[in-house]
């Protein structure tokens, strides 16, 4: 398995995951239970999604779909923590 999202939070890791299942994509959310042992703290680089090798290429555009909309509706550029991993 390889992560192909970073995700800001489990909502948007699961929106990702659901979007690569709806294509067929089998994916796993990683890290969703860290999130509450850091309370307040925002959980940078904790939640990813990860999916098997030989569906790097077909995940890696969806992922950057859904980041994509995700920071328009939010109105700000990627940051460290959102960016889709580069294949």
């Amino acid at each position: 398995m390889k992560i192909i999202y970073r995700a800001e939070n489990i909502i948007d890791a699961n929106l990702v995951k659901a979007a690569l299942a709806d294509a067929g994509i089998q994916a796993f959310v990683s890290g969703e239970y860290l999130t509450g042992g850091v309370g307040q703290l925002p959980a940078l680089d904790l939640v990813t999604v990860m999916v098997a090798e030989t569906d790097i290429e077909r995940a890696a555009p969806i992922a950057e779909g859904i980041d994509a909309e995700l920071r328009e509706r939010r109105g700000h550029t990627a940051g460290p923590h959102m960016k889709p991993i580069p294949t």
